[in-house]
C-alpha cells in the first residue's frame, strides 16, 4: 500500500503577509532525468491558499534503520503573480501522513524590470534525521 503526504501552500506579500489571490501555484516533482513532472497547478484563493496536494511518499518502515532510504519525498513549489517576483522553492520535504505547509513570500516587482530578471529561488536542504 502506498503512503501519502500533503503539501498546502499559502502565498502572501513580503512582510505585510497580505494574501495574494490569483497567484498561479504549481507543484512539480523532479524525474530522474532532471525534467519536472507537473503534479498540480492551481490559482490561490482570496486567502492566498490552494487546495492541499497529495504526494506519494516512501513507507515510514523503510527508513527506521541507519543508512536506509530517505523517510520523505520531495517536490518543488512555484508561485507566479504578474506584479511579483517568481518564487521557486526546491526540494520541499513531504513525509507520509503529514501535512507540509509551504509559505510563499512574494516580493513586489520594481518598476521597469523584465519579468525573467525577477526570479527568486530557494533550495531546501535535507534535515539530518
Amino acid at each position: 500500500m502506498a503512503d501519502y503526504g500533503t503539501v498546502s501552500v499559502r502565498v502572501f506579500t513580503a512582510r505585510a503577509q497580505i494574501p495574494l489571490e490569483g497567484t498561479t501555484v504549481a507543484v512539480t516533482r523532479k524525474r530522474p532525468n532532471g525534467k519536472h513532472e507537473l503534479i498540480s497547478i492551481q490559482t490561490a484563493n482570496e486567502n492566498g491558499k490552494i487546495a492541499p496536494v497529495t504526494i506519494p511518499t516512501p513507507p515510514p518502515a523503510g527508513s527506521e534503520a541507519p543508512g536506509s532510504a530517505r523517510p520523505f519525498s520531495t517536490c518543488d513549489v512555484w508561485a507566479d503573480h504578474p506584479d511579483y517576483e517568481l518564487l521557486v522553492v526546491e526540494d520541499v520535504q513531504v513525509f507520509p501522513g503529514v501535512e507540509t505547509v509551504q509559505n510563499m513570500e512574494l516580493i513586489p516587482l520594481p518598476e521597469h524590470v523584465a519579468p525573467r530578471d525577477a526570479v527568486n529561488e530557494v533550495l531546501v536542504t535535507p534535515q539530518p534525521l
